[in-house]
């Protein structure tokens, strides 16, 4: 196994080109619970290239009835990045200021439990933010209302 770099202009031009709409390759979960982490993946997958497909602890899609829990979770996600080893992306908690355009954000409540994920186009001046579920292109993240977020800088990508 080796790592590459994490493609962020391909992410971030995947980002922008299917804000406001859907691929018709990936399901559209919007009425089931959100989109919004399975459109972070998609994203994040346009700059890897690499999906894992572990049973049970990967990151992949195939079809509606054939995913990994971390390709439409925000928690699964969240883990899926921060412990990968294996094959695809991996990703580390940063602060806000060492965020950068490609990566994600996640927001939680003041309990700890998070439950919205945001690609990253941009950290300059301010950060701004593409997002499904409530479709967003170049949305402040100073917009949304929430009591916590976290930073995860997408380090590398394992590959074959």
């Amino acid at each position: 196994m080796r790592t590459i770099q994490y493609n962020r202009p391909e992410a971030v031009a995947y980002a922008r080109r299917w804000a406001l709409g859907r691929n018709p390759r990936y399901f559209d979960f919007s009425e089931i619970g959100g989109d919004c982490t399975n459109f972070v993946s998609q994203c994040i997958y346009a700059g890897a290239g690499i999906m894992n497909y572990t049973p049970d602890v990967g990151w992949y899609y195939r079809s509606l009835y054939d995913r990994a829990a971390a390709w439409t979770g925000v928690e699964y996600l969240y883990n899926f990045l921060t412990t990968n080893e294996a094959y695809g992306p991996f990703a580390s908690e940063v602060n806000e200021s060492s965020a950068v355009a490609g990566d994600i954000i996640q927001l939680g409540n003041s309990y700890g439990d998070f439950y919205h994920s945001l690609f990253i186009l941009r950290t300059e001046p301010t950060i701004l933010v593409a997002a499904h579920t409530n479709d967003a292109l170049d949305r402040p993240l100073s917009t949304y209302n929430y009591a916590v977020a976290r930073f995860l800088h997408i380090d590398g990508v394992n590959t074959y």
